[in-house]
């Protein structure tokens, strides 16, 4: 997850990084239930996205603290086993390339935070599942679903 620290509109790719305030690992999670009852009516699906708690976050690391963010490793572990790990640079864009993107759609601004993505292995979690998500360089953040 990156948080801004400069708004900005159609921001390109090489001044991204001056719109960066910091880095934090975040969890986007995902009610598949709702996802597909919405999908299955032909209405917006977005409520499986956007449920309460749906996208914890540990503390916000400043960018000059976190390090080569850019390959940095990022994975998930459920109970103990890791079910997601890559490298940030495997995502299909890099943070520089989504701050554009987005910002040429919707005006950034400070405090606003954004999800950059996640590596595959995505799957479902149950009541009384321990999360761990951590990228190279942040805090880690762990979580119990309730």
């Amino acid at each position: 997850m990156v948080a801004i620290g400069k708004g900005g509109q159609n921001i390109p790719v090489a001044q991204a990084a001056e719109h960066i305030f910091g880095y934090a690992v975040g969890l986007d999670m995902t009610r598949r239930d709702l996802q597909n009852d919405m999908k299955s009516q032909g209405r917006p699906w977005c409520i499986g996205k956007g449920f309460d708690h749906s996208a914890p976050i540990g503390p916000i690391t400043p960018k000059a603290a976190a390090g080569d963010i850019d390959h940095a490793c990022i994975s998930l572990q459920v109970n103990g086993t890791v079910k997601q790990h890559s490298t940030l640079e495997q995502l299909i864009w890099n943070v520089a390339e989504t701050i554009a993107q987005l910002s040429s759609a919707w005006a950034l601004q400070p405090g606003d935070l954004i999800y950059t993505g996640t590596p595959a292995g995505v799957g479902a979690v149950v009541r009384g599942d321990t999360l761990v998500g951590s990228i190279g360089g942040l805090v880690s953040i762990e979580l119990k679903v309730v």
